[in-house]
């Protein structure tokens, strides 16, 4: 089969490797329908994160189940699903209480000897644990399979994010990021009843893309400058509920400032860089919260998914640009660019 592959920094490939096949009874494995780049795959790509070379890539992906192992009871050969951007077994203590990312079985596709999402199959550990089933008819609508796509990682992450920052019915909210999660959770606000919705980001095509899904503001200014502009739009308190979706310390540093005191940051951008932004003397004078991290999506999409099939939230607007297989290293290069916010990859 083919898949793609990482062998160097701005080195992808997309090659031939070995088929996936059952390995334990617990497992299933799957035929990609969709699947898409994140931007947490960048930091392979651009070699911020150690890869070993000819190493599989890929975590976010729907598809149809060719074959289940003898203990797999959940699932058969023809069911439509979505996997989360984790495995999890289900029944463990972590998986009980919803924590399914540290699950003690559980595991990151791309990892080293696993597949990866960007491929024809992938081999799905614990599939019971960790697939979630879709409507069959979904399967012939290219619209509502995009859609559906986001709940394996996106969707979900903006969720995490507006609950950690506590956004409620009638919560004022600010999100820092303008990139497919920082809309998402533009989404997941409004779809919890947030009232007012401050989105921070400097490329128009995607504050467009956040005023679709229901922001009511913009800022587009950056530092302190940004700071000021929320400050001015929130009689100079900032917002309850503040959102950092971009894990750089002047995000998480610009967060911090724009929350009001008593608020809570919900923090799902991938920490990068020296430092954190954080000053724990400020948020301890502040009485400001710090919620968030890895998002246990495979939680969420129970409850997600009967609002993206009647329509109430349709999160595919974050795709830009849509590649084949083969062509997965230029979506790559485009998001590198920015001159692509989120790739899909249909097959």
């Amino acid at each position: 089969m083919r898949a793609t592959t990482i062998h160097a920094p701005y080195d992808m490939r997309v090659e031939e490797v070995p088929d996936p096949r059952i390995q334990e009874p617990t497992d299933a494995v799957l035929r990609v329908l969709r699947a898409c780049i994140c931007g947490s795959d960048l930091w392979a790509y651009r070699g911020e994160a150690a890869r070993q070379k000819g190493q599989r890539i890929g975590h976010e992906f729907l598809g149809i189940i060719e074959e289940t192992g003898s203990d797999v009871r959940g699932f058969q050969a023809g069911d439509l699903v979505v996997a989360p951007f984790m495995w999890s077994d289900g029944v463990c203590d972590y998986c009980a209480e919803g924590l399914t990312t540290s699950c003690e079985h559980g595991g990151f596709w791309g990892a080293v000897g696993h597949d990866g999402g960007q491929g024809e199959a992938v081999r799905v550990p614990h599939a019971d644990g960790t697939l979630v089933k879709l409507p069959a008819d979904a399967a012939s609508d290219d619209h509502l399979l995009t859609a559906l796509l986001t709940l394996s990682d996106v969707m979900g992450t903006g969720h995490h994010a507006v609950l950690g920052a506590g956004v409620r019915e009638g919560s004022t909210v600010a999100v820092v990021g303008d990139g497919a999660v920082g809309l998402c959770a533009v989404l997941a606000a409004k779809r919890l009843g947030a009232e007012r919705i401050i989105a921070l980001g400097r490329h128009q095509v995607r504050t467009d893309i956040a005023l679709r899904f229901g922001a009511t503001d913009v800022v587009a200014e950056r530092g302190d400058e940004a700071v000021e502009a929320v400050r001015a739009l929130t009689k100079g308190q900032g917002a309850h509920c503040v959102v950092e979706a971009v894990g750089t310390e002047q995000s998480m540093s610009t967060a911090v400032n724009i929350t009001r005191d008593g608020g809570a940051i919900g923090f799902v951008g991938v920490p990068h860089g020296s430092g954190t932004g954080l000053d724990l003397g400020v948020m301890f004078d502040r009485n400001i919260a710090l919620r968030g991290g890895v998002a246990p999506v495979r939680t969420y999409i129970p409850e997600l998914l009967p609002d993206v099939l009647d329509g109430t939230i349709d999160p595919s607007p974050v795709f830009d640009l849509t590649v084949g297989l083969e062509e997965v290293p230029d979506g790559y290069k485009a998001m590198d660019a920015r001159t692509a916010l989120k790739v899909l990859v249909a097959f």
